[in-house]
């Protein structure tokens, strides 16, 4: 054999020595091309290998890797080509395997057979792994049993006792794949987009959400809907896929603000076409305050019934007593401010006139009323006639003399009759007279006095004249 035949023989033996390898092996190669199911990887002298295009994908199903990047895989088959995985299967998972993936960092599948003290049990090839809680998601949560029998990706964190002793991470490999993806992630995080994520925590001021790649916004409370929410666990827990709205993003501290009640259509938009001064709605009291009672009239849209629509009852919060949060009831609209997103309320008591036209129409000059004393000043006392109706009786028209005690004649809480002396189209100036009410009625005692004083004359003066006559007649014999 020639010489030139020598050295072809030989370096073709040698080339198809080094084309071989075998199952299991763990190679790198170069990302040479990618087709519509694989990827073809040149690893070096060992000749081109393919590799399933799903497990370069992450689960938002993008691209991982690009041409000309390196890859890590396991040999999974070598009949008809060389075929890799970036996650060696869990039934070919031998003790071999799974030391060449702990050395090469490679993800492993294993099944999550059960809960155990501090974590769970993880099933790989023919090896039991131990997994912590902390480590089996990037999101903490409250039911463990949720994860019992599924199959993850997990990467091997610590292989002791010839693999008898593994320890398992399935956040390694979320993180892994949340920073391949963070920065493709981060370009579609500008305000007014609309993005899916998933709750990763929930506090009492709100809930973080994962918006992919680990970046995380707040969706803060008052974001949630356009009711009030009072408990943002009633409302969404950890691991829900939810759509929400970017409302700001702040380019220094990189904190995202999340939106989820702009995604539905505002109520207040309609509330001019629905609300009126006037009107009565039925509607639901939310909560209580020094200064007076919200109450929600429909899903959005509060109201304020305020602290002086409320008649006095003689103690400082008796008003309370009748809208204790969660009392349905029935409300005259006072007031609506569109601008300010604000609207006024009265609690409609029994007997009280519906519409607001009767009652506050009655409050005129020279129209005699009933009120409730409301409170005192040195100058007067303060009289409620209707909600947002308080007039004033100076001292002067209280009837009580210098020296008289007007607290003590006019208790808070105490109902009484006025007369209205002055009130302007506004209702802020209302000026109010007891004294008024005593003049009228001894007025009208006087003329009913004389009216039957009249009336009892002629018959009076009759018998009398008879009487004398009677007596000055000669008696007969």
């Amino acid at each position: 054999m020639a010489e030139s035949d020598e050295d072809f023989a030989s370096m073709f033996e040698a080339s198809q020595q080094a084309r071989r390898i075998e199952r299991g092996q763990t190679v790198e190669g170069t990302l040479v091309g990618i087709g519509h199911e694989v990827a073809f990887v040149d690893v070096g002298g060992k000749g081109e290998a393919v590799i399933d295009l799903a497990e370069l994908k992450n689960d938002e199903g993008m691209l991982e890797v690009a041409v000309g990047d390196r890859v890590h895989g396991v040999v999974v088959s070598t009949e008809g080509g060389d075929t890799l995985s970036r996650r060696l299967a869990r039934g070919a998972a031998t003790d071999k395997h799974l030391e060449e993936a702990y050395s090469a960092g490679l993800p492993v599948e294993g099944k999550v057979e059960r809960e155990v003290k501090g974590g769970y049990e993880i099933s790989i090839g023919r090896q039991r792994g131990f997994c912590p809680f902390s480590q089996i998601d990037t999101v903490r949560n409250t039911d463990p049993a949720q994860h019992i029998g599924r199959v993850y990706p997990f990467r091997i964190i610590e292989y002791k006792e010839g693999g008898r002793n593994l320890i398992v991470s399935r956040r390694a490999v979320l993180e892994e794949e949340q920073r391949a993806v963070a920065d493709e992630i981060r370009k579609t995080v500008v305000a007014g987009a609309v993005l899916a994520g998933r709750v990763v925590s929930v506090r009492d001021f709100g809930a973080f959400v994962d918006l992919g790649g680990g970046i995380q916004g707040l969706l803060h409370v008052s974001e949630m809907g356009w009711s009030r929410i009072s408990d943002p666990s009633n409302l969404v827990k950890p691991g829900d896929q939810i759509t929400v709205k970017v409302l700001r993003v702040d380019e220094q501290t990189q904190k995202i603000a999340l939106g989820l009640k702009q995604l539905s259509a505002d109520p207040w938009e309609t509330v001019a076409a629905r609300y009126e001064a006037g009107q009565v709605h039925q509607g639901r009291v939310t909560r209580v305050t020094e200064f007076g009672a919200f109450v929600e009239l429909e899903a959005g849209v509060e109201a304020l019934a305020h602290v002086s629509t409320f008649a006095p009852t003689g103690h400082s919060r008796g008003w309370t007593q009748s809208v204790p949060v969660g009392t349905t009831a029935q409300f005259e609209v006072l007031s609506v401010d569109l601008e300010k997103k604000r609207i006024g309320v009265a609690l409609v008591t029994d007997g009280a006139a519906r519409g607001g036209a009767s009652t506050q129409g009655a409050i005129v000059a020279g129209a005699r009323i009933t009120g409730k004393v409301e409170r005192h000043e040195k100058f007067g006392v303060f009289v409620f006639l209707a909600p947002g109706r308080t007039g004033l009786m100076p001292l002067s028209e209280t009837g009580v003399a210098r020296e008289g005690d007007v607290v003590k004649a006019f208790p808070v809480g105490a109902e009484i009759e006025v007369v209205v002396l002055e009130a302007d189209q506004s209702g802020r100036r209302i000026r109010l007279s007891r004294k008024a009410v005593t003049e009228a009625q001894e007025a009208d005692e006087m003329r009913e006095y004389h009216e039957r004083t009249e009336a009892a004359a002629p018959e009076a003066f009759g018998s009398l004249a008879d009487k004398l006559r009677g007596a000055l007649k000669p008696s007969q014999k």
